[in-house]
């Protein structure tokens, strides 16, 4: 017997059941371990399970749409392995990346051949829903890798404004979990208005979910953090604080911080002290927590335009969205 549709927890253990046993390919093993290797570190599936609980506001029957919601979680995973490699990252979820364990050349045809089943995945659909749902993965996929290379670029220049960096991350963050619930709606038979909703409700909490990381690089508790507080400072990383920062700051702040943002041999911690002062004399935190909950309010305005069949579904997708808005970590 199915365990009903809206438990939450059923539904991402079937998940990661699913994610686990699928076989990617065997040989040869150099290129399909590492495809294993990084599925089986885990992290939080959030965007298969927010096709799947999409797809449960209307219908119940969750189980028959497993494989195309895990080609999301596997695209996904495919964009990391990529990313690491041009981030020359040595880890990934506590475990070494994929480029460091075997060899940059692997990682990326390891990657190659990930995207290719991600796409053999998305096969195991209504064939007539292809046409539509090929034609938004491929718009998500091409704008990821937008994204991307607009935040690459980013680090060359001088000045980036508000405007191009919330464009930024919405390409390159908040339009695959806009995808996810799309997805998932019309895996459930849904009319491409209804899945719009949900797709602008992902997008807008993908946006705010983004500010929300680039805040707690600042502000979170190390003990809670699981990473270092404070590298986005180290590495200039044009985030919305360091852009409204530079934007807004004056006299000696305005000094001080573009002295830090040159410096090329300085103690970390005095550098992440320094700028936090900025920040804090300049009332950044209060700024990017505005900003951040503008975006969550206006998606889920969207969400409540939804016209789900299942209350308890659509009850637990507010649920984990605002656990997620309320993580210290």
């Amino acid at each position: 017997m199915n365990q009903p549709a809206n438990d939450v927890n059923q539904i991402l253990k079937d998940l990661e059941q699913h994610i686990q046993q699928y076989t990617y390919g065997t040989s040869p093993q150099e290129l399909y371990e590492p495809i294993g290797y990084l599925m089986s570190l885990g992290g939080k599936r959030i965007r298969p399970l927010l096709t799947l609980m999409a797809y449960s506001l209307y219908k119940d029957d969750y189980q028959k749409i497993l494989t195309p919601a895990a080609a999301v979680e596997v695209f996904h995973n495919f964009t990391l392995m990529h990313d690491d490699i041009m981030d020359n990252a040595p880890l990934r979820r506590g475990k070494a990346t994929v480029h460091e364990k075997w060899n940059p050349n692997t990682a990326i045809l390891s990657g190659d051949v990930m995207l290719v089943k991600a796409y053999d995945m998305l096969l195991e659909m209504v064939p007539s829903l292809l046409p539509v749902c090929l034609r938004l993965f491929n718009k998500t996929a091409a704008e990821v890798c937008e994204g991307q290379q607009h935040d690459m670029n980013f680090e060359s220049l001088s000045q980036v404004s508000e405007d191009a960096y919330i464009d930024m991350i919405r390409q390159k963050t908040a339009v695959l979990l806009g995808f996810a619930l799309q997805f998932g709606a019309l895996l459930a038979g849904q009319s491409e208005a209804e899945s719009q909703k949900l797709y602008d409700f992902g997008v807008n909490i993908g946006i705010g979910f983004q500010l929300k990381d680039d805040l707690l690089d600042v502000y979170a508790d190390k003990a809670k953090f699981g990473k270092q507080v404070g590298g986005d400072i180290i590495a200039n990383k044009k985030t919305f604080l360091l852009i409204k920062a530079k934007e807004l700051a004056t006299g000696a702040d305005a000094t001080s911080l573009q002295q830090w943002i040159d410096a090329k041999n300085f103690d970390k911690e005095e550098k992440i002290q320094a700028v936090t002062a900025i920040y804090n004399r300049i009332g950044i935190q209060s700024l990017t927590e505005a900003k951040m909950y503008e975006y969550f309010d206006k998606g889920f305005a969207q969400l409540d335009a939804v016209e789900a069949d299942n209350p308890t579904a659509f009850q637990n997708l507010r649920t984990i969205t605002q656990d997620l808005i309320n993580r210290e970590k």
